[in-house]
Order: C-alpha cells, then sequence, then structure tokens
C-alpha cells in the first residue's frame, strides 16, 4: 500500500491524472463511505479560504475520517512563534495525511520532505494549487467527454493565478492550445511560456476580451484579480476591473463551451452570467469534493480496485 505526496501536479503522468479522475468519477456515484474510517486527517490552513477548507474537510469526513487542524495560523503554536518544520512535525504525530494552505511559494514542497506522513498542497503562494487542478481537470473532462486537444482561455490574473499556473502543467500531456487573455501588468509569467515552449505547448496571447476574441474557447477560464498579492493597491485598483465577463459577450460561445473559474468570484462574471447555459462554475466547485476523496485515497494508498470493490458504501436515504 504505497502512499502519496500531493505536490504539484507537475509530478503526475497521463496516466496517473487519469487515474485519479477515475477514483473521482466513482466517488460522484457514491461519495459517502467508511473508507477512510479510523484516519485522521489535519487541515493546517496558514492562509484564508473558504472553499478549499470546506472542500477537503467535507471529503474527509465523507469518507469517514476524523478532521483536526486549523483555519487560521494565528490561533495556533505559530502566534508563539512556533516554525513550520516543527509544526509539521508536531503534527504528524496525530495525523495520517495533512492538506496544508501557506501564503510561502515552496511550503508544501519543504513540508513533504520533512514529514513522515503524506502532504496535500492545497495551495502555496502564487505557484502552485494541485487539488484545484485536478478537480478543474475533472470538471472539463465531465463536460467536453476528453482532456485532448481543447481550445483553453485563461482570463484575468495570470501573474498570481496558481491555479492557472497548475493548469498549464497539467495540459502538457494533452496537446491543448491555450490563450492567454491579460492586462499587461497580470500577464501570464515568462517561466510558464518558456515551461510551453519546453513541452510543445501551443499559446497565444490577448489584451483584447470580446465575444470574437472567445468564439473558439472549449474551456473559458476566469480567474480573479487578487488583491492580497498586490503590494501596490493603486496598482491593482488600476488593473482590477479590467475583464468582466458579460452574458451579452457569450452570442457566438461554441455550443460545448463552459465556464470555469476557481472562485471566489468578485465582480470579474457578472451575476446574469449564472444563469447562462455555458456557466458551470457552481458545477466545477461541487466536482471538488470527488477529486478530493480521490487525493485523500491516492495519499494513503488506497487504489481505484479497492475503490471499485469497496463494502462500505453508505446509501442516501433520499
Amino acid at each position: 500500500m504505497k502512499k502519496h505526496n500531493f505536490v504539484t501536479i507537475a509530478d503526475l503522468n497521463k496516466d496517473e491524472i487519469m487515474y485519479l479522475i477515475q477514483m473521482a468519477q466513482e466517488f460522484e456515484k457514491h461519495p459517502n463511505r467508511d473508507l477512510l474510517k479510523g484516519k485522521v486527517v489535519a487541515t493546517l490552513f496558514y492562509e484564508p479560504s473558504t472553499r478549499t477548507r470546506l472542500s477537503f474537510e467535507t471529503a474527509a469526513n465523507r469518507l469517514g475520517a476524523r478532521v483536526i487542524g486549523f483555519s487560521d495560523a494565528k490561533a495556533s503554536s505559530v502566534s508563539k512563534g512556533e516554525t513550520l518544520k516543527d509544526t509539521i512535525l508536531m503534527v504528524s504525530n496525530y495525523a495520517d495525511v495533512i492538506a496544508m494552505r501557506h501564503y510561502i511559494e515552496g511550503a508544501a514542497q519543504y513540508a513533504s520532505e520533512i514529514a513522515p506522513v503524506p502532504i496535500i498542497n492545497a495551495g502555496d503562494g502564487a505557484h502552485m494549487h494541485p487539488s484545484q487542478c485536478l478537480l478543474d481537470l475533472y470538471s472539463i473532462y465531465k463536460t467536453q467527454g476528453t482532456l485532448e486537444n481543447l481550445n483553453i482561455y485563461l482570463v484575468g490574473d495570470l501573474k498570481y493565478g496558481r491555479t492557472v499556473h497548475s493548469l498549464i502543467m497539467a495540459m502538457r500531456h494533452f496537446n491543448p492550445t491555450f490563450h492567454f487573455i491579460a492586462p499587461a501588468e497580470l500577464a501570464m509569467p515568462q517561466e510558464y511560456k518558456l515551461y510551453c515552449n519546453q513541452y510543445g505547448i501551443k499559446f497565444q496571447e490577448h489584451t483584447d476580451f470580446n465575444e470574437k476574441v472567445i468564439a473558439d474557447a472549449d474551456i473559458l477560464y476566469m480567474t480573479r484579480v487578487q488583491k492580497e498579492r498586490f503590494s501596490d493597491l493603486m496598482e491593482y485598483e488600476h488593473v482590477k476591473d479590467v475583464y468582466i465577463l458579460q452574458n451579452d459577450m457569450l452570442g457566438m460561445a461554441k455550443e460545448n463551451m463552459k465556464i470555469l473559474h476557481p472562485l471566489p468570484r468578485v465582480n470579474e462574471i457578472a451575476y446574469d452570467v449564472d444563469d447562462n447555459p455555458h456557466a458551470y462554475y457552481i458545477q466545477q466547485a461541487q466536482n471538488g469534493l470527488y477529486a478530493r476523496e480521490a487525493i485523500f485515497s491516492y495519499c494513503l494508498g488506497i487504489t481505484l480496485d479497492d475503490i471499485l470493490n469497496d463494502k462500505t458504501i453508505i446509501k442516501s436515504k433520499y
């Protein structure tokens, strides 16, 4: 029963990604099980989060695990000066797996190198967000029927958006064409464009955002301009409302096109878009439960065969 860390999506090959998607499919059929009964999951969130933390904790609870941890580092011994190393080693005494969000890039990788239990990266600074990436991949697969040869448009904060950085790395296996739509101040960092060149990933850059530009999209991935990443609030005010998706911009959209967003939304998607059949971001968030159930299982050495043969499924009364 081999256990794994889940620190970056770049560590996974094509077969492993599809394996995890198959796991998520099975959990969507039957999300309530006692597969992790007797296990303890720790959620350590050094940075504010609602969806990600609740999604991880719900996934653990629905699989029968118990949850410990903190949602605010100020309420932990970190406020007394405890180092990340000591916190990780201490919590490893109590938990079978640790899901951690941290504001410093590389914190999850460091934790995985010192922890005796698996580490799940729930987001590290502007760097990576691999669990969000897996639920994005699952959402794309569900709506498109494939991950192959898709036109994926990434819009908004491409500089600090760790979700789009992870998605580029994961999609390298599936021959995508990316379209990066961002103001110059929030353009895709050079390192990720070099990554695209290294792996033969096709991409184009745009500054315009209108119905003609997005007409060929299979996936329109909107992002929030992240105020918390800016040291200069004047710069934030300058770019925060540059790209807003309006309902009337979807008239030329392909029939299969779906709109994704890692959430939370501020004002980059108008509320009247919610009723458009292209909108998928609420269902996308729901898919996070099944993806994170798959991640917990993968990290704790539970196989797809174990899930398929699971006798602990709890049938809904409704």
